[in-house]
């Protein structure tokens, strides 16, 4: 992954010149400085998409509260990634679904620190939408990954 620096934006090389390993952050010259997540990403390689993912544990239990579904989401994420050949440093996009805003911005220091803990200081693309419910009618969260593992 590459960070520009200074008034330059990272793009793709290209004319058969060699592309950087993993995802390659897209950051407008003179934007801010996003927190936590990339305003855009570059990738090059074999795709890896999970489907829209809650916090079951491995026995088919839901989490109890926002935070904890969350954490289990994202190990369930790390696992499906891992399935696929895939790392969480290889992850481009993430599209969070929350039933209720309030409860994501409430928490975003714990949840910061368990995304860290779960897939380090990369941080894709992503979008946070507040939907009405989700199909599982307890789940608070569901985050859809999508991942580019380099050739």
């Amino acid at each position: 992954m590459s960070t520009p620096k200074g008034s330059t934006l990272a793009t793709l090389s290209i004319k058969g010149e060699a592309l950087p390993a993993g995802p390659q952050i897209l950051q407008p010259s003179g934007w801010p400085a996003p927190k936590g997540y990339a305003n855009g990403i570059a990738a090059d390689g074999r795709l890896v998409v999970t489907g829209g993912v809650i916090g079951w544990d491995p026995e088919g239990h839901l989490a109890g509260d926002f935070v904890a579904q969350v954490a289990q989401t994202l190990r369930n994420i790390a696992a499906i990634l891992a399935e696929g050949g895939a790392r969480p440093e290889h992850l481009v996009r993430l599209t969070w679904y929350v039933v209720d805003i309030e409860e994501y911005l409430d928490n975003l220091k714990m949840l910061g620190q368990i995304y860290r803990d779960i897939f380090g200081v990369h941080y894709p693309a992503m979008a946070l939408v507040q939907v009405v419910r989700l199909v599982e009618m307890a789940a608070r969260v569901e985050i859809e990954a999508t991942a580019v593992v380099p050739r």
